[in-house]
């Protein structure tokens, strides 16, 4: 009796479900993507200068080093539309042709100041190349500038995605809705890089010469539609 009544019981409960599958019938899908892109100015400086050292008196080395750090970092503060930081130390030791012995020790220490003040900037580098060398000069979007142009190609890409949409389902006959979409976002930067030559490297200082140019931000919308009887 208790097997009787628990094979009515499932019975029941399977019942609503299968009417409910019955009510929510499965479509067709369609995969299918869209693409957008958006020139970004490069108007963002990145720049790292670097100051390297060597001989036989580790402390000696550190001094040095350090002294023409904190001469290159407060003169960038006197800039006040670049920020400026420290970007790292190292220290190593040379050893000699044998390969055993420790015969010198070398020091390299990093800044990186950055801006979107172009002309500020490049009379910065030029005056600190009097003392540092120039590791690495990268042109860049902002990240306000970016997201920009990410928003505007993401608008675009989801028109096209609509409109490719739209064509499809014109193609088969039917109405379609959106089942599944997914947005994803990519850019190139466009890297400048300045020739490394030891420090002093100027009798006097000049003004680095920065052409930005673009960056493309792209935006990629993917994803499936159903199409309606």
């Amino acid at each position: 009796m208790q097997t009787s009544l628990l094979a009515i019981s499932l019975s029941a409960m399977a019942a609503p479900a299968a009417m409910a599958h019955e009510t929510h019938p499965t479509f067709p899908t369609a995969e299918l993507s869209a693409e957008a892109s958006r020139p970004a100015p490069n108007d963002l400086v990145v720049a790292r200068l670097y100051v390297e050292a060597s001989g036989s008196d580790n402390a000696a080395i550190a001094r040095q080093v350090n002294r023409s750090i904190a001469t290159a970092l407060e003169t960038a503060r006197g800039y006040t539309s670049i920020k400026t930081q420290s970007a790292g130390t190292s220290t190593w030791p040379v050893y000699g042709k044998s390969g055993g012995k420790i015969e010198a020790w070398r020091m390299r220490s990093e800044i990186q100041i950055e801006s979107r003040d172009s002309a500020a900037i490049s009379e910065l580098i030029g005056t600190l190349q009097n003392t540092l060398a120039v590791s690495q000069i990268s042109m860049q979007p902002a990240p306000e500038t970016r997201r920009k142009a990410a928003d505007e190609a993401t608008v675009d890409a989801i028109r096209v995605f609509e409109q490719r949409a739209a064509l499809i389902s014109q193609a088969m006959g039917k109405r379609y809705r959106i089942h599944r979409i997914a947005i994803s976002e990519s850019g190139h930067q466009m890297p400048i890089y300045a020739k490394m030559r030891a420090a002093p490297m100027m009798a006097e200082a000049a003004p680095a010469p920065l052409e930005g140019g673009d960056s493309t931000i792209s935006v990629n919308v993917s994803g499936s539609i159903e199409l309606l009887d």
